[in-house]
C-alpha cells in the first residue's frame, strides 16, 4: 500500500514522529529481518514488576491496616523506588531513543535510534550496524546518521506516503537496499541544514510550534490534575 488512510496532525511533532517510528519495523520486518524485543522485553518487566509492588503494597495495608504491615510497607517502598530507578537508567543508558534492533539474512544487526528538536519538523535517525557474528571485523560497527524533514513522506493532509520513507532506509543501510533494491535512490539527497530546508513554510512552522506548546501545557495539567500518573498510548518525542 502506497499511503496510510489514517490521517494526523501534520503540525503535532510527537505523532509524527511516533508513526514513522512505527513504519520503520513494518518495512524492516516485511524484508525478513528478525527483530529484537530485548530492550522492550527488560523496560516492562521493570515496569510492570514496580507496578505489582505497589499493588501488593496497596491490597495488604487496606486488608491488614498500616501498623501491622508497615514494615513490609518500608521493603516494598524501597523495592519500589529501586526498580524505577532502574527503569530510568535503562531507558536513558542503554534504549537511548532506539525503536528498532534486528537481524537482516545476511547477518548484519541493524540498531535504529531516532529523534526531533523542539518545533523543528525534521526527522533524526542514527543507524548502528554491526557486522554477522562470523565476520572477522565483528568488533568494527558503523554508524550512519541522517535527518529528514518529515514533509518528504506525509502529504498535507497527514497521510503517511510509505515508498518515500522505504527508500530512505534503503538508501541508506545496505541490507536493506540489498533486499529491497528498488527503492535504493540513485543519489540521496542531502540533509537539510536548517527548517527552512522543508516543505514546510513560515505559517505551517508556526502553527507546529503552538501545537506542540499546547501539548505540553496539556501534558502538564492532565498530570497535575491525576496525581502525576504516567502513560498513554503513544510514545512522547525523544
Amino acid at each position: 500500500m502506497a499511503s496510510s488512510q489514517e490521517k494526523i496532525a501534520v503540525y503535532n511533532l510527537a505523532d509524527l514522529k511516533n508513526t514513522s517510528d512505527d513504519a520503520i519495523p513494518n518495512y524492516l520486518n516485511s524484508l525478513k529481518f528478525k527483530q529484537s524485543h530485548h530492550l522492550t522485553d527488560v523496560r516492562l518487566a521493570l515496569g510492570y514488576t514496580a507496578f505489582a509492588i505497589s499493588a501488593a503494597c496497596f491490597m495488604w495495608d487496606y486488608k491488614f491496616g498500616f501498623e501491622s504491615t508497615k514494615h513490609y510497607s518500608a521493603v516494598a517502598v524501597t523495592l519500589y523506588t529501586i526498580l524505577n530507578g532502574a527503569l530510568t537508567f535503562w531507558i536513558w543508558a542503554k534504549e537511548k531513543g532506539i525503536v528498532y534492533v534486528g537481524t537482516a539474512p545476511s547477518g548484519e544487526t541493524i540498531s535504529i535510534a531516532t529523534s526531533t528538536k523542539k518545533n523543528t519538523p525534521v526527522y533524526n535517525l542514527s543507524i548502528t550496524i554491526q557486522p554477522p557474528s562470523k565476520s572477522a571485523n565483528r568488533q568494527q560497527s558503523q554508524t550512519i546518521t541522517l535527518a529528514r524533514p518529515f514533509a518528504d513522506w506525509f502529504d498535507s493532509a497527514g497521510r503517511f506516503i510509505a515508498p518515500p520513507f522505504q527508500a530512505v532506509l534503503a538508501t541508506a543501510i545496505p541490507a536493506v537496499g540489498r533486499l529491497d533494491p528498488k527503492r535504493v535512490a540513485s543519489s540521496p539527497a542531502p540533509a537539510p541544514s536548517s527548517s527552512s530546508d522543508s516543505k514546510y513554510t513560515p505559517e505551517m512552522l508556526d502553527a507546529l510550534a503552538a501545537a506542540t506548546a499546547a501539548d505540553a501545557t496539556g501534558a502538564d495539567a492532565g498530570g497535575q490534575g491525576a496525581g502525576g500518573k504516567k502513560g498513554g498510548k503513544r510514545r512522547k518525542a525523544q
